[in-house]
């Protein structure tokens, strides 16, 4: 800090500068408001259909969006530079106090240039003849005093004011486009995150043979502080780079290198991975020209060796591995899967070898306790896709094997990954020998969140945007994929839970294909148009639609309802989806180029039908997995029913079908369409709770061991559905009557067509 620049100091400009970014801050408080409440509420309450429903909705959310960013950064931004301007303020009255008191004995402080100064004596002709024989001036420990005063001083203005400089740059250069959410009290705070970056950076870099206990607590403690420090994840990351970052996490999580952790903190690597991964993926969303350059070469060098001390580890291994927890960017995540394939292709020649087989002397790189060794790198970077909904979506769209000479069709990741890899046998990292599945139950989640456009393991919400092209071509792909060969997902029935998620947000695709209407009529089938069109009224679909037939799914439908969690997720979310249609198309406010037909009780008859298909194709899944000894199996669907039920029946506003359909869908249906949701909410409680008491105390007879008692169940749901939904519109009418006798010829109709399609995979019904 200059001395001049100090000591005559007009904090005008920067007093208004506060002043200015203090009123911006209140205008958008007001402006964040308008765009939360007006924008983004008349944004998701709004018809969208085609392009838009995909593009505009998204869109609008993200601007709407972005008013809170924009709110988060100026309030941030006016907070630095009101603390470093009371700060400076205050280094100035210090200064200038330590010159005057240094006048009162005699000292000059003299600019001397270049931002210095000089502290001298004061000396007068008359001292000379002073009677009392003092010759005036002043002792040179006073001399000294005074200027250690003033360079503190200006250290401490110079460290104040750099450190609000850092700060700022490091604020704004977050977001290249828009603002960055990185929320900060005051100037200390942000100072002190990318201060503490420095010092934990700083102990990654150490040789493995001088990182102690205490510096792997220190390094641990302090990346759980701030993972999602925006400042500090990036600052943290640049300065111990890829190179580094791939070196530490292959030597400290291995016995052999660093055995002295692994004998002391063996249970806390774990914690450690989770919080380097948080903070990996919280800097790779960091727009910085640091962090994009750091992406690059991360990719680069990930087909290398990692430079570990025992060495034969790719950085595939070790990023991937990184890569299980926390929402990395997009971006970086489909070009290092990108890169990983084109490892896996080569490796496997094609896809004709196993890769990544572990040895039992090989190091486990993934420390998060009971799961897989980590030797194979797709398995956490599948874990890290199931966090990452686009950049999984495009994954599992793009080529593994394109189309070129050798090869006459396209082999996409999807099927590869599904239909014909050869996984690696992996063991689990808990020490118990036994055998992983999280490699093929991570790409179910991965599949999860690439077909539902949100993570895997969450409800869908408000928020959550139509499906795309992509996501719909790649639910087509499963569908078609399980109906092919049912193995595939019953001889891993791990699988289930998600596949079975899936089904539930694809529900009016899937009563769709129920109806075998031609989706494609020639121009001159004027019957087949009008059926085209009333189905599409029936099950309104917003965004892209799958297109899967009546024999694909009934075969997809059999495989997911042989699992408990997988059957618990369709059946309980047809059902709320069911009463939400029911009361959508029996709103007697439901404009009438929306409805389907003329004839209230045809609406409600096909909707209770095609859904009592449904519930009968899952049935036949279920009693062919009770089937024989294992009748312990039955109580298990019914405590899956039960939790599902819990789960969705407190969510009015989350659940099943969001995204696919207006309003006609559980979540899209409760909170758009006014009084729609209300009596579905309180009947879902209603319609399970025999459930719950089955899963309790097995009372009374089981459904999946009783075929009737399926569909008196079914047709008990289905009325109850139907009656509420009467009785909120005050209609009359035999409704109820009507939709418990259509489901009962559904529930029917959907065993009976499985068995004609699926006869070689029914065995005891």
């Amino acid at each position: 800090m200059d001395f001049n620049a100090l000591y005559h100091a007009n904090f005008k400009l920067l007093d208004d500068a506060v002043s200015d970014w203090s009123t911006l801050v209140d205008h958008l408080v007001d402006l964040k408001k308008d765009a939360e409440d007006g924008l983004h509420k008349a944004a998701l309450n709004a018809d969208w259909v085609g392009v838009n429903a995909q593009v505009s909705k998204q869109f609008i959310g993200k601007t709407a969006g972005e008013f809170g960013d924009a709110h988060t950064q100026a309030t941030t931004i006016r907070n630095i530079l009101r603390d470093t301007r009371d700060e400076l303020k205050a280094f100035h009255q210090q200064l200038t106090g330590a010159v005057a008191r240094g006048e009162q004995k005699n000292l000059t402080v003299i600019n001397s240039g270049d931002g210095k100064f000089t502290v001298m004596s004061s000396t007068r002709p008359d001292w000379s003849s002073d009677p009392s024989g003092k010759t005036g001036g002043a002792d040179q420990k006073d001399v000294d005093a005074l200027r250690d005063e003033i360079q503190g001083i200006l250290s401490r203005a110079t460290e104040s004011d750099n450190s609000a400089k850092t700060v700022l740059m490091a604020l704004v250069d977050q977001a290249r486009m828009g603002f960055s959410d990185a929320r900060y009290e005051d100037r200390d705070a942000a100072a002190t995150a990318v201060k503490e970056a420095d010092e934990m950076a700083a102990l990654a870099k150490k040789d493995p043979d001088d990182l102690s206990v205490k510096d792997f607590d220190r390094l641990n403690a302090g990346l759980k502080k701030y993972h999602d420090d925006p400042l500090f994840s990036e600052r943290f990351a640049k300065d111990l780079g890829p190179e580094k970052t791939l070196s530490f996490w292959a030597n400290v999580s291995d016995s052999q290198v660093s055995p002295e952790i692994n004998r002391e903190r063996r249970e806390q690597l774990g914690d450690l991975q989770k919080n380097l991964s948080l903070t990996l993926a919280s800097a790779s969303r960091s727009d910085t020209a640091d962090m994009t350059e750091w992406k690059r070469h991360m990719v680069d060098i990930s087909g290398q060796d990692v430079g570990g001390k025992r060495g034969g580890i790719f950085g595939y291994q070790v990023m991937s591995n990184l890569m299980r927890v926390g929402d990395y960017d997009d971006d970086f995540m489909k070009q290092y899967g990108k890169s990983l394939m084109e490892k896996e292709r080569q490796l496997t020649h094609d896809g004709d070898h196993t890769a990544w087989q572990r040895m039992g002397f090989s190091p486990y790189l993934n420390r998060m306790k009971g799961g897989d060794s980590g030797f194979d790198p797709l398995s956490g970077y599948l874990q890290g896709l199931s966090h990452n909904p686009g950049a999984a979506t495009d994954f599992f769209n793009d080529d593994f094997i394109p189309k070129d000479g050798d090869h006459k069709k396209a082999v996409s990741n999807f099927k590869y990954l599904f239909e014909d890899r050869d996984w690696p046998h992996e063991s689990n990292n808990d020490l118990s020998r036994g055998e992983s599945d999280d490699g093929r139950n991570n790409l179910a989640a991965a599949l999860e969140a690439a077909t539902t456009g949100h993570p895997a393991g969450e409800l869908p919400t408000y928020d959550t945007p139509a499906h795309t092209p992509g996501q719909a071509k790649l639910f087509e792909n499963i569908v078609s994929s399980i109906s092919d060969d049912n193995g595939r997902l019953t001889d891993h029935s791990f699988m289930s839970d998600s596949m079975g998620q899936i089904a539930s947000e694809y529900l009016p695709d899937i009563d769709r294909a129920t109806t075998d209407v031609d989706r494609h009529p020639g121009k001159n089938d004027a019957a087949g148009q009008a059926a085209w069109e009333r189905l599409q009224k029936l099950y309104p679909v917003q965004g892209a639609a799958a297109e899967v037939n009546h024999s694909d799914v009934s075969r997809f439908l059999f495989a997911v309802g042989q699992d408990p969690q997988g059957y618990a997720a369709v059946e309980v979310g047809q059902k709320k989806y069911m009463a939400n249609l029911l009361e959508y198309h029996l709103n007697p406010d439901l404009p009438e180029n929306q409805r389907p037909d003329h004839d209230m009780e045809l609406t409600v008859r096909d909707i209770a039908r095609h859904s009592g298909q449904v519930s009968g194709t899952l049935a036949m899944g279920r009693n062919e997995a009770v089937a024989g000894p294992a009748d312990q199996k039955d109580k298990d669907f019914d405590h899956s029913v039960a939790q599902w039920k819990n789960l969705l029946s407190g969510t009015v506003g989350t659940g099943v079908g969001v995204g696919t359909s207006f309003i006609a869908s559980p979540a899209v249906g409760a909170g758009v369409g006014g009084a729609a949701g209300t009596a579905t909410s309180m009947m879902l409680e209603e319609l399970f709770k025999d459930a719950e008491g089955s899963a309790k105390d097995d009372a009374g007879p089981r459904i999946g061991k009783d075929w009737e008692n399926g569909n008196q169940a079914n047709m008990k749901y289905t009325s109850a559905a139907a009656f509420n939904a009467a009785k909120q519109y005050h209609l009359n009418g035999d409704v109820a009557t009507w939709a418990e006798q259509s489901s009962s010829q559904g529930f029917l109709e959907g065993g009976g067509y499985m068995e004609r399609v699926g006869a070689e995979l029914v065995t005891d019904i």
